[in-house]
């Protein structure tokens, strides 16, 4: 069978050469998985007509507006980012075969724990095609077989890039599983497959995210949605909290790690939030906020947030404002309301600094700057799998150590236990 994609095949039959693929992965030296790496970032440029034009396709026929056509939407210059990405990501150190620690027993066994490929991803995502580039070439450079089930809206897209990926000489036949969207069929055969699939990895919307981390039978590494938020203390350069604010919420409001609610200090709030809502406003951006901040911005047009609005991730231009009497009722806003993605002061106060980055329960926490850089690229990772907010395994951008896992090799001269 050719190493394309092939629709015709069940989910089962594909994961069970995703399981076959993930053998032969493991075993590839560093130089064998850059040089796929780097002749699938050409192949990429290469077939950049057919890639759009398949693009033009999901969007013509999905309807998406706004933020949500943005989401879907590939151009020459994603196109290239995508390659740039794959590129970057053959530069990175390998981190399979690490040694991560050694050390001989007085009996003299030598032990020695090295990471191992995870074995086979599957990827659960939504509209945006680039992450089907991104997330395959960081399972190939770890020696990892993946399994992607995008979202409909990208079928087209997702095949064309999948078919490219594949048809590069070398990438073992089942290595890049792409899953049928039509139903949600492919949904629950996937996160059921406990045995020939090692970790899911929901990333897109809060829905999503549920359903798949309280349904599977296969472990989960949870992105999470982010309602990531930022705190104007009341010693903020307001010049400065003005570019983090505009940055955080419009340079790209349909991605997670965009800001949606904004928290300032009750001694600024009547000078700052006229003047932060004007702008935003300008901006195009829809404000809601709690009754102090619509009375603060007088007559400009604030919609009274709901309580379950706090808890929102909007994911285009709107944003909610509360004002807070204190650091510590900002902290305490951001660890009710929050997804603990990422998380943001703006202050000249040190102490108040340290004491944000120490208490907010969040993935990136940060002091005067966007909540925008929560990236594996902008974090120097190259791409990324998602942004991981829960404890267990990988917390913030994961890339290539977070696919990993470890095994000891014991090494003896005939020892037995007594």
């Amino acid at each position: 069978m050719n190493n394309t994609v092939s629709m015709s095949l069940s989910t089962n039959d594909k994961l069970l050469r995703a399981r076959a693929a993930a053998a032969s992965l493991a075993l590839l030296s560093t130089e064998q998985k850059n040089s796929l790496l780097l002749t699938i970032a050409n192949a990429l440029e290469a077939h950049e007509n057919q890639i759009l034009a398949a693009n033009a396709e999901d969007i013509k026929i999905s309807g998406l507006e706004g933020t949500m056509r943005d989401r879907l939407l590939l151009t020459p210059a994603r196109i290239n980012e995508m390659a740039c990405g794959v590129r970057e990501v053959a530069e990175l150190p390998d981190p399979i075969g690490e040694t991560l620690s050694e050390w001989t027993k007085s009996n003299g066994l030598k032990i020695r724990k090295v990471r191992v490929p995870l074995g086979v991803i599957g990827i659960i995502y939504e509209s945006r095609p680039n992450v089907t580039v991104d997330t395959a070439v960081l399972a190939l450079k770890t020696g990892n077989a993946i399994v992607l089930r995008g979202g409909k809206e990208a079928a087209r897209s997702n095949t064309c890039l999948v078919e490219i990926m594949t048809a590069v000489a070398g990438v073992p036949e089942g290595a890049i599983e792409l899953l049928d969207s039509a139903t949600r069929d492919s949904v629950h055969e996937l996160i059921k497959a406990r045995g020939l699939v090692d970790v899911i990895i929901p990333r897109g919307g809060a829905g999503l995210i549920t359903f798949v981390t309280e349904n599977s039978a296969v472990p989960v590494i949870e992105t999470g949605a982010g309602n990531c938020h930022i705190f104007v203390d009341a010693s903020a350069d307001l010049n400065m909290a003005d570019q983090i604010v505009i940055n955080a919420k419009t340079q790209r409001p349909s991605v997670c790690n965009a800001a949606e609610k904004l928290l300032v200090h009750e001694s600024v709030a009547a000078h700052y939030i006229p003047r932060i809502a004007r702008k935003l406003i300008d901006a195009g951006v829809e404000l809601h906020g709690d009754r102090k901040s619509q009375d603060l911005a007088r007559d400009l047009p604030v919609s009274l947030a709901s309580e379950q609005e706090w808890h929102e991730e909007y994911l285009r231009l709107c944003m909610a404002i509360a004002v807070v009497d204190d650091i510590d009722e900002a902290i305490a806003h951001i660890n009710k309301y929050s997804t603990k993605h990422s998380d943001s002061i703006v202050t000249s106060n040190e102490e108040n600094a340290r004491k944000f980055l120490r208490g907010v329960d969040s993935a990136a926490v940060y002091w005067n700057a966007s909540t925008r850089f929560t990236d594996g690229g902008e974090f120097g990772f190259g791409a990324e799998m998602g942004i991981s907010t829960q404890k267990l395994h990988c917390r913030g951008p994961f890339a290539l150590p977070e696919l990993t896992s470890s095994k000891y090799e014991i090494v003896g001269t005939g020892q037995i236990r007594p």
